[in-house]
């Protein structure tokens, strides 16, 4: 299958797209900046809901909050 023909990815492969750790992805699910499927049991990002996140403005002071919270 064509890498333009892909409908939704994993989490790993959200992460590499996106640039960021699969724990920050995890992050972002919970929150529910970003939204998924559950398929089984396995959990799906919509391609064009990665798209959508990154245009979208955001909060820069997300890491700060998540490590003061862990301090």
């Amino acid at each position: 299958m064509e890498q333009s023909n892909v409908l939704a990815v994993g989490v790993q492969e959200a992460a590499r797209r996106l640039g960021v750790s699969e724990r920050t992805v995890a992050t972002l699910l919970a929150r529910k900046e970003l939204r998924s499927r559950r398929i089984g049991r396995r959990r799906v990002i919509p391609v064009n809901e990665l798209e959508r996140f990154l245009r979208r403005d955001h909060d820069t002071r997300v890491h700060a909050e998540t490590k003061k919270a862990n301090a």
